[in-house]
């Protein structure tokens, strides 16, 4: 694995610095060693400003104070996923520095690297790659939908949301960490550019495939997933929610990837979508579950999101909600994802 520092220039706090978190929590294909984020962070651990647990990955308050205090850094991932995909000015001077320290960039946002001259330039001078995790493929490596989902013989589960940035890519990474912890197996098909960077084998950029081949490249990938492992479970990260006004998501993981079940994710203090009252209210959490139920999938779940509750009261609505909607409600980070076993097991 390389050894990487995750860039977030301040916003490690925020929920543009998702990537980031997804990373801090666990990846597969970098060795995280650092992130660098702002002066008011820098000294703390990373883990520790996520979510409470100590992961030994140290802030820094800039790039030169992790290059000087850290060995062996060989890959610098930018750790924010930005309302459009674009690059934060500030972190343009950074990437340079980065380059110049021979330190290879990989960037998950829309606007690509490769495409600025300047950088290609400095990154074949210093000897160093930039990668655009996000480039969309070719046409010819693109898959169109063929019906072969309905040959998968794998219980395939989505995890949707009510909303953006509501735990799904971390749930359904926890759900499959769960299932082969007890003997269960199971694969998790990404759809955004952190399921790859955490190292994620089976799925694909949802936001940066052409629309014509979205439903194909989910076909593809649960098929390739079921046909190479036999999974008893895949797992489908979801991506937007059904209703988030831009860009809503969710029909093809039901519809073309065949997914009869969901976990659904809901924040019980957010009202409006990506917390903006002009894009609207976010729906009622029983809605969303009538609509997926009249496309032919039913919820098996609801996990909870608990962002500006204190422990309390993310229990307190873990129990309002189960007696309200009478399904098993999951505090993924406060409690785990074990509650779902025994459903998964009776599917």
């Amino acid at each position: 694995m390389s050894r990487a520092i995750v860039l977030t220039d301040g916003l490690l706090v925020k929920n543009d610095a998702k990537t980031a978190h997804g990373l801090i929590r666990g990846t597969e294909r970098f060795e995280i060693i650092g992130v660098v984020d702002c002066p008011e962070t820098a000294g703390k651990d990373a883990g520790e400003i996520l979510d409470g647990k100590h992961r030994n990955i140290p802030v820094f308050g800039d790039f030169q104070d992790a290059f000087d205090k850290l060995e062996n850094i060989e890959t610098l991932v930018i750790g924010v996923a930005t309302v459009g995909g674009v690059l934060p000015p500030d972190m343009l001077q950074v990437i340079k520095k980065a380059i110049k320290s021979k330190i290879s960039i990989v960037n998950g946002l829309h606007e690509y690297l490769n495409d600025k001259p300047e950088l290609v330039d400095l990154a074949q001078f210093y000897g160093v790659s930039l990668t655009d995790v996000r480039k969309p493929k070719k046409r010819e490596e693109l898959n169109f939908w063929t019906g072969d989902i309905f040959k998968v013989k794998s219980k395939i589960i989505a995890v949707m949301g009510m909303d953006c940035a509501m735990g799904k890519r971390t749930t359904a990474r926890m759900l499959t960490q769960m299932c082969r912890k007890n003997d269960l197996k199971a694969e998790m098909v990404y759809t955004g550019q952190t399921g790859w960077l955490q190292g994620g084998k089976y799925g694909f950029i949802f936001d940066s495939t052409l629309n014509d081949f979205v439903s194909g490249e989910l076909e593809h990938a649960i098929v390739t997933a079921w046909k190479q492992t036999e999974a008893d479970f895949i797992f489908l990260e979801g991506q937007s929610s059904l209703r988030n006004p831009s860009g809503p998501c969710g029909f093809e993981y039901l519809i073309s990837g065949n997914a009869k079940n969901v976990v659904l994710l809901h924040s019980p203090k957010r009202k409006y979508f990506d917390d903006d009252e002009h894009w609207g209210e976010i729906p009622s959490v029983e809605s969303e579950i009538e609509l997926i139920e009249k496309l032919g999938s039913e919820v098996i779940a609801l996990a909870l999101h608990t962002e500006k509750c204190t422990d309390t009261e993310a229990i307190d609505f873990q129990h309002f909600y189960e007696e309200k909607l009478k399904i098993p409600v999951l505090l993924p980070i406060q409690q785990g994802v074990e509650k779902l076993l025994p459903v998964l097991k009776n599917l």
